[in-house]
């Protein structure tokens, strides 16, 4: 698995923007928002239990992650047809503020080095990568496991913020000195 300090890599893939078919899809590259943070965060599934889960808990984060300009991308295995027909009929997922990238070739999760080698889908992995592309944190859990996309935010708080942070740090609060 690729680990911090690593470039994240090259990739092209379709995405789901929106549930209006004439405007629904849209390719996205590593290059697509130049000069940003970037938060990746990948799923097994569509259309199953914990993945909707925190897939509506990061977009209630979107605003969050605009205001620390930060874009976020959620991606899986899955078709840019499933990804549009679970936001269409899934009543939370409608209005989704955040790209859903389709990786169906599973090349970008082979890449990542996400990609279970028993069940064969992308596992519940996060990366925040710099504006240099460089990946600064990996955050992977059992695919049984959802994850807190508030602990993701304060984490990109860290990052940010550049200096020494203490366990259970929030932004705003006193860094160490040393």
């Amino acid at each position: 698995m690729l680990s911090v300090g690593a470039s994240f890599p090259s990739f092209e893939l379709t995405a789901v923007v929106d549930v209006d078919l004439k405007k629904a899809f849209e390719t996205i590259t590593e290059k697509s928002f130049p000069d940003k943070w970037k938060v990746y965060f990948f799923w097994p599934k569509d259309f199953t239990f914990v993945c909707p889960t925190e897939v509506t808990g990061f977009g209630a984060l979107n605003n969050e992650l605009i205001a620390r300009d930060t874009q976020l991308l959620g991606a899986s295995i899955d078709s840019e047809f499933v990804h549009w027909a679970w936001r269409e009929n899934h009543p939370q997922l409608k209005n989704l503020p955040y790209p859903m990238l389709s990786d169906i070739k599973r090349e970008l999760s082979a890449a990542l080095g996400i990609l279970d080698p028993k069940v064969g889908v992308s596992q519940r992995a996060t990366f925040i990568v710099d504006p240099a592309n460089v990946i600064r944190f990996v955050y992977v859990t059992d695919l049984s496991v959802g994850r807190d996309p508030k602990e993701v935010l304060r984490i990109l708080d860290a990052l940010q913020d550049g200096g020494l942070t203490p366990s259970g740090w929030h932004k705003g609060e006193e860094t160490i000195q040393v």
